[in-house]
């Protein structure tokens, strides 16, 4: 079955979604991406890539009855406003799509929610477990037993090592990389290139090697 797809947000993560989505079909033909939604209103209208944008992100309960959603909304600007830009859509869990790029190695062993991106060249081993609406970029390594918390976002090149626990709402940065068997608190940061040794309190700010905490998230 062909499913009807509507991505959220226009950003670079939302364009690079939707060319996962066409290569996607290449490989099998799977989806049709009738548009976008944004809440900038410049951008209503306008079309992006052959696909336009239908309106505001409130404008998705018009369209739950027979499409599914994918978000790409969140940066390290703002990544923990991503649980409630999400919520404040109304779109129920389950017709979120997750979508994974045909080059990403997932093992069948690891557990994946609703409404997560798996971009190229991610590798997800065995027993990792990722909730809802984390978004993996390319080249990212996910290493066995990971658990990965909804809303959060691993950054390309990121390499977590087995038994990590990241709780919701977290960013990790650009080629950072976390030592086994740590925690990661929700609402934190790790800066790009950072190397985090030990347990990280919630809403923090890391930056280097080894990793220590700069100031607060919000």
């Amino acid at each position: 079955m062909i499913k009807k797809i509507i991505i959220l947000g226009t950003g670079g993560n939302c364009i690079d979604i939707l060319d996962t989505i066409n290569e996607i079909n290449e490989v099998q033909y799977s989806y049709h991406c009738i548009g976008f939604l944004d809440d900038n209103p410049n951008k209503w209208g306008k079309s992006f890539f052959g696909v336009d944008v239908l309106g505001p992100l409130t404008d998705a309960n018009k369209y739950t009855n027979d499409c599914y959603f994918i978000s790409g909304i969140g940066s390290e600007r703002n990544f923990f406003n991503k649980e409630k830009i999400i919520l404040n859509t109304k779109i129920p869990l389950e017709r979120f799509e997750t979508i994974i790029h045909p080059t990403a190695s997932v093992s069948k062993m690891a557990y994946l929610g609703k409404g997560n991106v798996i971009f190229q060249n991610v590798t997800i081993t065995s027993n990792v477990k990722i909730g809802n609406h984390a978004i993996m970029l390319p080249n990212s390594v996910i290493n066995h037993d990971v658990n990965i918390g909804d809303y959060t976002c691993i950054a390309s090149g990121v390499n977590i090592s087995g038994g990590v626990v990241i709780n919701k709402s977290c960013y990790l940065g650009t080629n950072s990389s976390i030592i086994g068997n740590v925690e990661i608190g929700e609402f934190s940061l790790i800066g790009m290139g950072s190397n985090v040794l030990t347990d990280v309190d919630r809403n923090s700010v890391m930056i280097g090697n080894p990793a220590i905490k700069l100031r607060n998230t919000i």
